[in-house]
Protein backbone atom coordinates (compact mmCIF):
# COMPACT_ATOMS: atom_id res chain seq x y z
CA UNK A 1 0.00 0.00 0.00
CA UNK A 2 1.20 3.49 -0.64
CA UNK A 3 2.75 5.46 2.23
CA UNK A 4 -0.16 7.83 2.74
CA UNK A 5 -2.32 4.96 4.05
CA UNK A 6 0.39 3.10 5.96
CA UNK A 7 1.15 6.06 8.21
CA UNK A 8 -2.15 5.82 10.11
CA UNK A 9 -1.76 2.12 10.86
CA UNK A 10 1.04 1.18 13.20
CA UNK A 11 0.00 -1.55 15.62
CA UNK A 12 0.37 -5.22 14.72
CA UNK A 13 -2.59 -7.56 14.93
CA UNK A 14 -2.72 -10.19 17.67
CA UNK A 15 -2.89 -13.85 16.75
CA UNK A 16 -6.61 -14.60 16.61
CA UNK A 17 -9.13 -16.20 14.27
CA UNK A 18 -11.06 -12.93 13.95
CA UNK A 19 -10.06 -9.29 14.08
CA UNK A 20 -12.80 -6.91 15.24
CA UNK A 21 -13.16 -3.23 14.39
CA UNK A 22 -15.71 -0.87 15.95
CA UNK A 23 -17.13 2.55 15.11
CA UNK A 24 -20.27 3.77 16.84
CA UNK A 25 -22.93 1.09 16.48
CA UNK A 26 -21.04 -0.72 13.72
CA UNK A 27 -18.83 -3.79 14.14
CA UNK A 28 -16.69 -5.41 11.47
CA UNK A 29 -15.20 -8.86 12.05
CA UNK A 30 -12.45 -10.00 9.69
CA UNK A 31 -11.13 -13.51 9.04
CA UNK A 32 -7.70 -12.81 7.50
CA UNK A 33 -6.66 -16.47 7.34
CA UNK A 34 -9.87 -17.38 5.52
CA UNK A 35 -9.18 -15.74 2.18
CA UNK A 36 -8.82 -12.26 3.64
CA UNK A 37 -12.58 -12.29 4.13
CA UNK A 38 -15.11 -10.25 6.03
CA UNK A 39 -16.80 -12.61 8.48
CA UNK A 40 -19.49 -10.30 9.85
CA UNK A 41 -20.65 -6.69 9.46
CA UNK A 42 -23.42 -5.58 11.77
CA UNK A 43 -24.97 -2.84 13.91
CA UNK A 44 -25.89 -3.12 17.56
CA UNK A 45 -28.36 -0.62 18.92
CA UNK A 46 -30.36 -0.97 22.13
CA UNK A 47 -29.51 -4.70 22.18
CA UNK A 48 -30.93 -5.05 18.66
CA UNK A 49 -28.47 -6.58 16.14
CA UNK A 50 -28.81 -5.96 12.42
CA UNK A 51 -26.53 -8.02 10.18
CA UNK A 52 -25.90 -6.05 6.99
CA UNK A 53 -24.11 -8.98 5.37
CA UNK A 54 -24.91 -12.65 5.83
CA UNK A 55 -22.92 -13.53 8.97
CA UNK A 56 -20.39 -16.35 8.96
CA UNK A 57 -21.20 -19.14 11.38
CA UNK A 58 -18.67 -20.36 13.93
CA UNK A 59 -18.52 -23.64 12.01
CA UNK A 60 -17.70 -21.87 8.73
CA UNK A 61 -14.92 -19.91 10.41
CA UNK A 62 -13.47 -23.00 12.06
CA UNK A 63 -13.60 -24.92 8.77
CA UNK A 64 -12.03 -22.09 6.78
CA UNK A 65 -15.07 -22.06 4.49
CA UNK A 66 -14.56 -18.93 2.37
CA UNK A 67 -17.97 -19.23 0.73
CA UNK A 68 -19.50 -19.20 4.19
CA UNK A 69 -18.06 -15.74 4.89
CA UNK A 70 -19.87 -12.41 4.55
CA UNK A 71 -17.65 -11.17 1.70
CA UNK A 72 -14.28 -11.99 0.18
CA UNK A 73 -11.84 -10.28 -2.21
CA UNK A 74 -11.68 -11.03 -5.93
CA UNK A 75 -8.02 -10.86 -7.00
CA UNK A 76 -6.52 -10.95 -9.67
CA UNK A 77 -9.77 -11.40 -11.60
CA UNK A 78 -13.51 -11.57 -10.99
CA UNK A 79 -15.87 -14.39 -11.84
CA UNK A 80 -15.02 -17.17 -14.31
CA UNK A 81 -12.46 -17.79 -17.04
CA UNK A 82 -13.75 -20.38 -19.48
CA UNK A 83 -11.99 -23.71 -18.93
CA UNK A 84 -9.31 -21.72 -17.07
CA UNK A 85 -7.71 -20.94 -20.43
CA UNK A 86 -6.81 -17.62 -22.03
CA UNK A 87 -4.02 -15.91 -23.92
CA UNK A 88 -2.64 -12.48 -23.13
CA UNK A 89 0.19 -10.64 -24.85
CA UNK A 90 1.69 -13.87 -26.14
CA UNK A 91 1.54 -15.67 -22.78
CA UNK A 92 -0.72 -18.68 -22.33
CA UNK A 93 -2.78 -18.75 -19.13
CA UNK A 94 -3.76 -22.24 -17.95
CA UNK A 95 -5.55 -22.34 -14.61
CA UNK A 96 -6.72 -25.34 -12.64
CA UNK A 97 -10.40 -25.67 -11.67
CA UNK A 98 -10.86 -24.23 -8.18
CA UNK A 99 -14.51 -24.65 -7.25
CA UNK A 100 -16.58 -27.82 -7.15
CA UNK A 101 -17.02 -29.70 -10.40
CA UNK A 102 -16.88 -26.63 -12.62
CA UNK A 103 -14.12 -26.59 -15.26
CA UNK A 104 -14.16 -22.78 -15.25
CA UNK A 105 -11.65 -21.22 -12.85
CA UNK A 106 -13.39 -18.61 -10.72
CA UNK A 107 -12.60 -15.46 -8.70
CA UNK A 108 -8.81 -15.55 -9.01
CA UNK A 109 -6.74 -16.98 -6.17
CA UNK A 110 -6.81 -14.34 -3.41
CA UNK A 111 -9.97 -15.79 -1.89
CA UNK A 112 -8.27 -19.17 -1.44
CA UNK A 113 -5.11 -17.86 0.25
CA UNK A 114 -4.50 -16.68 3.81
CA UNK A 115 -3.89 -12.94 4.18
CA UNK A 116 -1.61 -11.33 6.76
CA UNK A 117 -2.71 -8.54 9.06
CA UNK A 118 0.16 -6.08 8.71
CA UNK A 119 -1.36 -3.23 10.69
CA UNK A 120 -4.56 -2.26 12.47
CA UNK A 121 -6.17 0.07 14.97
CA UNK A 122 -9.69 0.12 16.41
CA UNK A 123 -11.29 1.30 13.15
CA UNK A 124 -8.89 0.20 10.39
CA UNK A 125 -7.07 -2.92 9.29
CA UNK A 126 -4.61 -3.66 6.54
CA UNK A 127 -4.43 -7.18 5.08
CA UNK A 128 -1.82 -8.35 2.56
CA UNK A 129 -0.99 -11.34 0.42
CA UNK A 130 1.77 -12.12 -2.10
CA UNK A 131 1.48 -14.37 -5.14
CA UNK A 132 4.74 -15.76 -6.52
CA UNK A 133 3.48 -16.77 -9.96
CA UNK A 134 2.27 -20.33 -9.51
CA UNK A 135 -0.78 -21.20 -11.62
CA UNK A 136 -1.73 -17.58 -12.38
CA UNK A 137 1.51 -16.83 -14.25
CA UNK A 138 2.21 -13.35 -12.84
CA UNK A 139 3.76 -12.26 -9.58
CA UNK A 140 1.81 -9.66 -7.63
CA UNK A 141 1.27 -8.23 -4.17
CA UNK A 142 -2.24 -7.39 -2.95
CA UNK A 143 -3.45 -5.21 -0.08
CA UNK A 144 -6.88 -4.65 1.41
CA UNK A 145 -7.46 -1.60 3.58
CA UNK A 146 -10.66 -1.80 5.63
CA UNK A 147 -11.82 1.44 7.23
CA UNK A 148 -14.85 1.56 9.52
CA UNK A 149 -16.66 4.79 10.35
CA UNK A 150 -19.92 5.34 12.19
CA UNK A 151 -21.88 5.48 8.93
CA UNK A 152 -20.04 3.10 6.60
CA UNK A 153 -17.42 0.52 5.80
CA UNK A 154 -14.92 1.42 3.08
CA UNK A 155 -12.72 -1.21 1.43
CA UNK A 156 -9.80 -0.39 -0.86
CA UNK A 157 -7.98 -3.12 -2.75
CA UNK A 158 -4.59 -2.38 -4.26
CA UNK A 159 -2.43 -4.65 -6.41
CA UNK A 160 1.20 -4.16 -7.39
CA UNK A 161 2.51 -6.00 -10.44
CA UNK A 162 5.79 -7.56 -9.27
CA UNK A 163 6.38 -9.42 -12.50
CA UNK A 164 8.65 -8.43 -15.38
CA UNK A 165 5.83 -8.22 -17.94
CA UNK A 166 2.44 -6.46 -18.11
CA UNK A 167 -0.30 -8.27 -16.18
CA UNK A 168 -4.03 -8.37 -16.95
CA UNK A 169 -6.03 -7.58 -13.83
CA UNK A 170 -9.54 -7.56 -12.46
CA UNK A 171 -10.57 -6.52 -8.94
CA UNK A 172 -13.72 -6.76 -6.89
CA UNK A 173 -15.43 -8.08 -3.78
CA UNK A 174 -18.15 -10.68 -3.22
CA UNK A 175 -20.68 -9.54 -0.58
CA UNK A 176 -23.36 -12.00 0.52
CA UNK A 177 -26.51 -10.31 1.84
CA UNK A 178 -29.20 -11.91 4.03
CA UNK A 179 -32.97 -12.32 3.75
CA UNK A 180 -33.49 -12.49 -0.01
CA UNK A 181 -37.17 -13.26 0.46
CA UNK A 182 -37.84 -9.75 1.81
CA UNK A 183 -35.13 -7.73 0.05
CA UNK A 184 -35.80 -5.12 -2.62
CA UNK A 185 -32.92 -4.10 -4.92
CA UNK A 186 -32.70 -0.82 -6.81
CA UNK A 187 -29.80 -0.41 -9.24
CA UNK A 188 -29.37 1.39 -12.57
CA UNK A 189 -27.54 -0.69 -15.17
CA UNK A 190 -27.30 -0.33 -18.95
CA UNK A 191 -27.11 -3.91 -20.24
CA UNK A 192 -26.80 -7.53 -19.08
CA UNK A 193 -24.53 -10.30 -20.28
CA UNK A 194 -26.77 -13.25 -21.09
CA UNK A 195 -25.14 -16.58 -20.37
CA UNK A 196 -25.17 -20.22 -21.32
CA UNK A 197 -26.06 -23.17 -19.08
CA UNK A 198 -22.65 -22.88 -17.39
CA UNK A 199 -23.16 -19.17 -16.59
CA UNK A 200 -20.61 -18.07 -19.17
CA UNK A 201 -21.39 -14.87 -21.11
CA UNK A 202 -22.63 -15.17 -24.67
CA UNK A 203 -24.52 -12.02 -25.71
CA UNK A 204 -25.08 -8.51 -24.37
CA UNK A 205 -28.81 -8.01 -23.80
CA UNK A 206 -31.33 -5.37 -22.65
CA UNK A 207 -34.12 -7.48 -21.07
CA UNK A 208 -37.15 -6.01 -19.22
CA UNK A 209 -35.34 -6.84 -15.97
CA UNK A 210 -33.20 -3.72 -16.45
CA UNK A 211 -36.20 -1.41 -16.02
CA UNK A 212 -37.40 -3.46 -13.06
CA UNK A 213 -34.01 -3.05 -11.40
CA UNK A 214 -34.06 0.71 -11.99
CA UNK A 215 -37.49 0.97 -10.38
CA UNK A 216 -36.72 -1.49 -7.59
CA UNK A 217 -37.47 -5.20 -7.69
CA UNK A 218 -38.33 -7.77 -5.03
CA UNK A 219 -35.55 -10.35 -5.14
CA UNK A 220 -37.95 -13.12 -4.11
CA UNK A 221 -39.22 -12.78 -7.70
CA UNK A 222 -35.78 -12.73 -9.37
CA UNK A 223 -33.51 -15.69 -10.07
CA UNK A 224 -30.29 -14.43 -11.65
CA UNK A 225 -26.56 -15.02 -11.95
CA UNK A 226 -25.45 -12.36 -14.41
CA UNK A 227 -22.98 -9.56 -15.08
CA UNK A 228 -24.25 -6.08 -15.89
CA UNK A 229 -22.56 -3.22 -17.73
CA UNK A 230 -23.13 0.52 -17.40
CA UNK A 231 -23.54 0.35 -13.62
CA UNK A 232 -23.84 3.82 -12.10
CA UNK A 233 -21.79 2.80 -9.04
CA UNK A 234 -24.77 2.85 -6.68
CA UNK A 235 -27.07 0.04 -5.54
CA UNK A 236 -29.65 0.16 -2.77
CA UNK A 237 -31.15 -2.75 -0.85
CA UNK A 238 -34.23 -2.25 1.33
CA UNK A 239 -35.72 -4.66 3.82
CA UNK A 240 -39.11 -3.97 5.48
CA UNK A 241 -39.84 -4.39 9.14
CA UNK A 242 -41.01 -7.97 9.66
CA UNK A 243 -41.52 -10.25 12.64
CA UNK A 244 -37.83 -11.20 12.90
CA UNK A 245 -36.64 -7.65 12.16
CA UNK A 246 -38.34 -4.95 14.18
CA UNK A 247 -37.12 -2.08 12.00
CA UNK A 248 -36.92 -1.41 8.27
CA UNK A 249 -33.33 -1.45 7.08
CA UNK A 250 -31.36 -0.11 4.10
CA UNK A 251 -27.89 -0.82 2.75
CA UNK A 252 -26.28 1.25 0.00
CA UNK A 253 -23.38 -0.18 -2.00
CA UNK A 254 -21.23 2.44 -3.69
CA UNK A 255 -18.01 2.22 -5.65
CA UNK A 256 -15.51 4.18 -7.70
CA UNK A 257 -13.99 3.34 -11.06
CA UNK A 258 -12.66 0.87 -12.11
CA UNK A 259 -15.45 -1.09 -10.38
CA UNK A 260 -17.66 -0.31 -13.36
CA UNK A 261 -19.47 -3.66 -13.54
CA UNK A 262 -22.12 -5.22 -11.33
CA UNK A 263 -22.97 -8.84 -10.60
CA UNK A 264 -26.30 -10.02 -9.21
CA UNK A 265 -26.54 -13.55 -7.86
CA UNK A 266 -30.04 -14.29 -6.60
CA UNK A 267 -30.42 -18.08 -6.22
CA UNK A 268 -33.82 -19.70 -5.91
CA UNK A 269 -32.54 -22.33 -3.47
CA UNK A 270 -31.07 -19.93 -0.88
CA UNK A 271 -32.24 -17.00 1.22
CA UNK A 272 -29.07 -15.01 0.59
CA UNK A 273 -28.08 -13.03 -2.48
CA UNK A 274 -24.93 -11.32 -3.76
CA UNK A 275 -24.36 -7.88 -5.25
CA UNK A 276 -20.78 -7.60 -6.43
CA UNK A 277 -18.83 -4.50 -7.51
CA UNK A 278 -16.27 -5.73 -10.04
CA UNK A 279 -13.90 -4.33 -12.64
CA UNK A 280 -14.31 -7.03 -15.29
CA UNK A 281 -17.10 -9.15 -16.65
CA UNK A 282 -16.95 -12.93 -16.63
CA UNK A 283 -14.35 -14.35 -19.05
CA UNK A 284 -13.19 -10.90 -20.16
CA UNK A 285 -9.83 -12.26 -21.30
CA UNK A 286 -11.61 -14.33 -23.95
CA UNK A 287 -14.04 -11.62 -25.08
CA UNK A 288 -11.51 -9.35 -26.74
CA UNK A 289 -13.67 -8.96 -29.86
CA UNK A 290 -15.98 -6.77 -27.76
CA UNK A 291 -15.34 -3.11 -26.92
CA UNK A 292 -13.42 -2.46 -23.71
CA UNK A 293 -16.41 -0.76 -22.06
CA UNK A 294 -18.38 -4.00 -22.34
CA UNK A 295 -15.81 -6.31 -20.73
CA UNK A 296 -13.59 -4.19 -18.45
CA UNK A 297 -10.34 -5.32 -16.91
CA UNK A 298 -7.07 -3.44 -17.23
CA UNK A 299 -3.38 -3.99 -17.82
CA UNK A 300 -0.84 -3.17 -15.11
CA UNK A 301 2.77 -2.58 -16.10
CA UNK A 302 5.64 -4.05 -14.07
CA UNK A 303 6.08 -2.08 -10.86
CA UNK A 304 2.77 -0.27 -11.25
CA UNK A 305 -0.26 -0.33 -8.93
CA UNK A 306 -3.99 -0.60 -9.53
CA UNK A 307 -6.55 0.37 -6.92
CA UNK A 308 -10.31 -0.08 -6.44
CA UNK A 309 -12.61 1.20 -3.68
CA UNK A 310 -16.15 0.38 -2.63
CA UNK A 311 -18.23 1.11 0.45
CA UNK A 312 -21.26 -0.17 2.31
CA UNK A 313 -23.45 2.45 4.03
CA UNK A 314 -26.18 1.05 6.29
CA UNK A 315 -29.13 2.94 7.71
CA UNK A 316 -32.59 2.59 9.22
CA UNK A 317 -34.83 4.75 6.98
Amino acid sequence: MSDNTDCALTARAPDAALLSLHAGALTLELAPAVGGAIARFYSTQDEYVQHWLRPATAAAIAAGDVEGMASFPLVPFCNRIRQGRASFDGRQIALAPNRGNSPHTIHGNGWQQPWRVTAHDTQSAQLEMTHDGQDWPYRFHATQLMTLREDRLTVTIEVENRDTVPMPLGLGHHPYLPDRRHARLTVDVKAMWGGDAEVMPTTLQTPPLLQQLRSGVALAEVVQDNNFTGWRHHAQVDWPAVAERSRAARLVLGADAPLDYFVLYSPAEHDFFCIEPVSNCTDWLNLTDHPAEQIGGRVVAPGEYARATFWLAPSWP
